[in-house]
């Protein structure tokens, strides 16, 4: 081999050794990248992941917190509507006792709210009807013991039970529906402990 052909080798050597070097170089740098990109590419994989699941999580909270409510809501209805049919049957019961114990009722009423001074007591028609003899006397003397008087009034007035006191134009209202009504909350509140305790 002359020595052109050994420095044509060495050249071809030196340039083939060179280039194995920078081909190294690049796949050991194109290696890496992939690599960098990879560990990016699964980093950012699972943060969407989490980020999702914790979307899913949230969103199934939301979920079951409506769930929840919309049960406490229909359970609240449902006991209103109980204690409210409760309350219907009382008050029914209340108007259809006996005469006997509608009256004594009536009495103890009418010794709680009769005033002093003059007035008139009316009752609905069928309680006119319905009253026991001498209940127009415990009326007078119920009066007479707290300093005033009371007349019967004969003429009926439109309601279903109890009586309406009147004194010096001023009405008291002493019907079972006025008596109710006066006191849901408080009888709504009874029923509630005596049933949902």
């Amino acid at each position: 081999m002359s020595g052109l052909e050994k420095m044509k080798s060495q050249i071809l050597d030196e340039a083939n050794h060179s280039a194995e070097e920078q081909i190294a170089k690049a796949k050991a740098e194109a290696e890496k990248i992939m690599n960098a990109a990879k560990a990016e590419a699964e980093a950012e994989s699972l943060k969407i992941s989490q980020k999702s699941e914790a979307e899913v999580k949230t969103h199934a909270e939301r979920i079951k917190s409506s769930c929840d409510m919309q049960r406490k809501k229909a359970f609240l209805q449902a006991k209103q509507e109980i204690i409210g049919n409760v309350l219907a049957q009382a008050y029914d019961k209340v108007l259809n006792l006996d005469d006997e114990a509608y009256f004594a009722m009536i009495h103890k009423i009418l010794v709680k709210y009769v005033q002093t001074g003059d007035g008139s007591i009316y009752f609905s028609e069928k309680d006119l009807k319905r009253m026991p003899a001498g209940f127009e006397t415990e009326i007078q003397e119920t009066a007479k013991s707290k300093g005033g008087t009371l007349t019967l009034s004969k003429e009926p007035k439109e309601m279903t039970g109890g009586f309406i006191l009147v004194y010096g134009g001023i009405e008291e209202n002493c019907t079972m529906k006025a008596m109710f009504d006066a006191r849901r909350d408080e009888l709504s509140d009874h029923v509630h402990g005596l049933l949902f305790a």
